[in-house]
């Protein structure tokens, strides 16, 4: 093995080495979660190096910098204020979803009027309309990392694949018995996952276009996947209050995970794919040990149906959204409650972190988004103009521009 290159991810903070091995060549990562600007750099190269045998006493200086670096990011102050860039009046009915790609140069909005559309974020301009969908186009991907491919999921029970470059259709995936609801891409980009209201979740080709297995053992809809970060397991959460984790290469089901009393509304992998968390029409979240599929805890103080939960970057921290109002943020080692976040008024739908895990953004039925401090739990900045609900927001990677999108047809940029 011959290491050919290091270089930096800064979310979550990591390095990136770019290594030969029998003439191929190949990448890994060195997750750095636990670094603080608190840390000694010196500590931390010297158990990288215990580590990791690729970095030798000659690539130490290099470590250094790249840590120095990451420390530098992440001691930045990043409570910023937003301003209304743009206002897009991106569909002639309301938005379903909307996605940055990884780099945040462009991104994709979804709609019932059965198109979805491509956008450059610093202008504002539409790249592409892609057309061909019979029904509302609900479920929407970029291919990240990469971005040259988008996957859009449709009431018509199929699913497309696009080029994000030139607007083209490569493929559409037929099979489903109904609606398509959820959708991603793996991590390697070689397969498209569907989740359906027929009770199925399917696994497609990205490269043949052809369907690669079909994952069957729900009872009722599903309404929401995702990929663990390496790609081998997917997880699926279901109406009829289950969810499930799946081995990819075989396509066998490795844990039932039972415990919600109501449907559940959304599934996540933390990043090292350690925990699952689930959260429900039950009114609470769940967190669970992937690998022997335990509940480690139950995430409850909601009032009422939980819609939204995600991880931050480096998976310490577990946000929801609720159709209480409110949104809260729990320490996913300790699962206490850090804050509640209060002010909104209608369900919030739909909740993400800044990728620095220092904010929380919020999107609501009363027409606003919010941005919050996670350390305070207060309310820094309310995006207000949106006519009717919001359903969709997101953070572009560096976590300095915001997508909002709305049932009043608009998407609006915020920087």
């Amino acid at each position: 093995m011959r290491l050919k290159r290091l270089h930096i991810r800064y979310y979550p903070p990591g390095i990136i080495l770019d290594y030969e091995k029998g003439g191929q060549q190949r990448t890994k990562s060195i997750d750095l979660l636990d670094l603080t600007p608190e840390c000694d750099v010196n500590e931390v190269v010297s158990e990288i190096r215990k580590m990791e045998p690729l970095i030798t006493a000659s690539r130490s200086e290099q470590v250094k910098v790249l840590i120095k670096k990451l420390q530098d990011k992440l001691s930045q102050p990043e409570q910023r204020k937003f301003y209304l860039f743009k206002v897009l009046q991106a569909h002639i009915l309301p938005l379903t979803n909307v996605a940055f790609n990884k780099s945040g140069s462009s991104f994709i909005t979804g709609s019932y009027d059965r198109t979805c559309k491509v956008w450059d974020t610093v202008s504002g301009e539409e790249l592409w309309t892609l057309e061909g969908h019979k029904n509302v186009v609900y479920a929407i991907a970029f291919n990240n990392p990469y971005g040259d491919k988008i996957a859009t999921g449709s009431f018509d029970k199929t699913c497309r694949l696009w080029s994000a470059e030139t607007g083209k259709c490569f493929y559409t995936f037929r099979g489903h018995t109904a609606e398509i609801v959820c959708l991603a891409f793996n991590p390697q980009s070689t397969l498209v996952a569907t989740g359906s209201m027929d009770t199925t979740v399917k696994l497609w080709d990205v490269e043949s276009g052809e369907e690669v297995s079909s994952l069957t053992g729900h009872s009722a809809e599903i309404i929401s996947l995702a990929f663990n970060t390496v790609g081998s397991c997917l997880v699926t959460g279901s109406f009829d209050h289950t969810v499930s984790v799946w081995d990819i290469p075989s396509g066998k089901r490795i844990h039932t995970l039972i415990g919600h009393r109501g449907e559940i509304s959304c599934v996540n992998f933390n990043w090292d794919s350690s925990l699952i968390v689930t959260a429900s029409m039950d009114k609470t979240c769940k967190v669970w040990n992937t690998g022997n599929g335990q509940c480690l805890a139950t995430l409850s103080g909601h009032d009422d149906e939980v819609l939204d939960v995600c991880f931050n970057f480096t998976g310490q921290l577990i946000a929801t959204a609720s159709a209480d109002g409110t949104s809260r943020v729990y320490n996913a080692q300790t699962f206490e409650c850090v804050c509640k976040l209060e002010g909104h008024e209608g369900e919030i739908s739909k909740v993400c972190f800044n990728p620095q895990g220092t904010c929380v953004l919020t999107a609501s039925a009363d027409k606003t988004a919010r941005v919050w401090s996670v350390s305070s739990g207060s309310c820094l900045q309310r995006l207000d103009g949106h006519t009717d609900e919001i359903f969709s927001c997101s953070f572009n990677y560096t976590g300095d521009t915001i997508i909002t999108g709305s049932k009043d047809n608009t998407c609006r940029i915020w920087r």
